[in-house]
């Protein structure tokens, strides 16, 4: 299985160098190691364009980046750029070629192929018969991955259920895949119309953190690309501290917690027990790592979404467990230890069977 990669894009035709550079720097100290580079709305003749390109790509490779350029049909002629031969493009310095759109599946098996080993990365966004068509053609295939489109105007991103099935597809047939976020703030994508950049409609308004949390939730993206330039620094931090691998909810524990019950939140990754139920996201297994004495607390009993409670003293063989609350109840056998983040609520629909998830405590 792949490693779970972050990427920011960049877009040379109305971004500046330096800014680009210092962008690079920042991103690759917080861990980030992918770079989409769109050439889809370049304008400039070919000698100015190969030192732009260049440049930019050189100094992204020497901090450690894969950098994908984002073409189409029209760069090729532009360019003067045969679909035959992609050497233009490997001199750039480019690792991978994004197809923004696709031919007719025997011209991309025959790029797959080209002689300087440049992936290839398809558009996942359409839920067609593209990649097996692709396959059939006997595509090189360790050299195809696969990238969602992004959505700069709102409402035009895609639902959740049509993502899902698109990547599905791909990860199916054992496809490397990404998707974008949107950073907020961040103004500069590839056209005038920049109501942000997510692959998922959904996505649009969440904070940055929550969207690539909810994308590796998926378990179908095996890499999260911020899709307008310039997320801030804190944004690109937050990201990189993140667990890619499992939900982490922060909270906020409650005054009355006792100090087993902040152990048993904070000190544990949890796992949803298999066999699920709609009233709460039960964490069993720490109730037999700790036999501690847990008194009921003197906080509320009646719980809503989003609230973390342990099993107190009168809950018999239940106390200690951990619990996330999804519907609301009453249950004095219940303590309420913590609330999770507000704007984190939407991702506890993400925590399926045996999902693992932690806690950390907010700042």
């Amino acid at each position: 299985m792949t490693k779970r990669t972050l990427g920011i894009s960049l877009y040379p035709d109305h971004s500046d160098f330096e800014q680009d550079r210092a962008y690079l720097d920042i991103a690759a100290q917080a861990g980030f190691t992918r770079l989409f580079v769109s050439m889809l709305e370049v304008q400039d003749g070919k000698t100015r364009v190969t030192e732009k390109y260049q440049r930019l790509i050189q100094h992204a490779h020497q901090l450690g980046f894969k950098t994908t350029l984002d073409v189409a049909p029209n760069i090729f002629d532009q360019l003067g750029v045969s679909y035959q031969d992609l050497s233009y493009f490997a001199s750039l310095g480019a690792d991978a070629l994004r197809l923004d759109a696709g031919f007719d599946g025997h011209e991309e098996a025959w790029m797959s192929y080209n002689p300087p080993g440049l992936d290839l990365e398809l558009n996942m966004s359409n839920d067609v018969e593209y990649l097996p068509n692709i396959l059939t053609y006997g595509a090189n295939q360790p050299f195809l991955y696969g990238c969602h489109n992004f959505y700069p105007q709102r409402g035009t991103g895609l639902p959740l259920d049509f993502f899902i099935a698109c990547s599905q597809r791909f990860k199916r047939a054992g496809i490397e895949t990404a998707a974008f976020v949107t950073a907020p703030g961040a103004t500069i994508g590839p056209w005038d119309i920049n109501d942000g950049l997510p692959t998922l409609e959904m996505h649009r308004d969440w904070p940055l953190a929550v969207q690539v949390q909810h994308l590796f939730s998926t378990g179908l993206i095996d890499s999260a690309i911020i899709g307008n330039a310039y997320a801030s620094q804190t944004d690109l931090q937050q990201l990189g501290r993140l667990n890619r691998y499992h939900l982490t909810f922060t909270v906020t524990p409650t005054a009355a917690s006792h100090p087993v019950e902040r152990q048993i939140l904070l000190d544990n990754l949890h796992e949803r027990r298999g066999d699920i139920n709609d009233l709460t996201i039960r964490s069993t297994a720490v109730r037999k790592r700790y036999h501690d004495a847990n008194p009921v607390n003197e906080d509320r009993h009646t719980f809503q979404r989003g609230d973390v409670v342990i099993g107190n003293d009168q809950f018999g063989k239940y106390q200690n467990e951990l619990q996330i609350v999804l519907q609301p109840h009453q249950d004095q056998r219940k303590n309420l230890v913590a609330t999770i983040a507000p704007d984190q609520l939407v991702l506890l629909d993400a925590v399926g069977p045996w999902a693992k998830f932690a806690f950390v405590a907010a700042d």
